[in-house]
């Protein structure tokens, strides 16, 4: 039987554009069909103008969001959404975000035998018993 290759890391999948946090809470807040004007965007995300205005930018250039500019009465008004394709690539990257995780725990979840066993987390010390069994009592 021929062997497989390896399995591509998720982490590969992820769009960059999602990389920094204001650009991914801001498609986070749009969810699907939803539009929202500039100053409640600001308000959810809790970001100065200047930080939202870069992000929408940066969206806006990759087509994720559409900007709407008008008028509330007297009022300029500026109205965010995202598109189709920008729910689409949120979607992928919340896919690929899933699949990391799924892909870190799946060689932890057998030893040798194929008994399922509990993955060794950076930081935690070796611990006693089988899974599902307490560790050490620790004072402290």
């Amino acid at each position: 039987m021929p062997e497989q290759p390896p399995r591509q890391h998720p982490r590969l999948r992820l769009d960059d554009s999602f990389a920094s946090p204001i650009r991914f809470s801001l498609m986070a807040a749009l969810g699907d069909d939803l539009e929202l004007d500039f100053a409640t965007l600001g308000s959810i995300l809790q970001v100065s103008d200047s930080a939202l205005s870069k992000a929408i930018s940066a969206l806006e250039a990759e087509r994720y969001v559409q900007v709407r500019r008008g008028r509330a009465g007297s009022r300029p008004r500026t109205w965010v959404a995202g598109t189709a394709e920008g729910r689409h690539a949120f979607q992928a990257h919340l896919d690929a975000l899933r699949a990391i995780v799924e892909f870190g725990w799946a060689p932890a979840q057998s030893d040798q035998s194929g008994q399922p066993r509990e993955p060794d987390l950076p930081g935690q010390p070796d611990r006693p018993g089988q899974p599902g069994e307490p560790g050490p009592v620790v004072a402290g």
